[in-house]
């Protein structure tokens, strides 16, 4: 699974509660796009979180 590269944002688990109070196990997957970047000022593809992109914490290269 990708994980941004800016805020290490990954995957994470946790319960999932039904009506009945059942609990399954499930997972919560960020926003990651492949994008281009600026890393030290050249161009590379990344896997970026939609609120660094947002947020202004990356550059995105055109």
């Amino acid at each position: 699974m990708a994980k941004c590269v800016v805020c290490d944002k990954s995957v994470t688990f946790g319960k999932k509660y039904s009506h009945s109070h059942i609990r399954t196990n499930r997972e919560w997957k960020p926003n990651v796009q492949r994008v281009k970047v600026l890393i030290n000022g050249t161009p590379q593809k990344a896997y970026v979180c939609t609120r660094c992109l947002r947020s202004g914490k990356v550059q995105r290269a055109l």
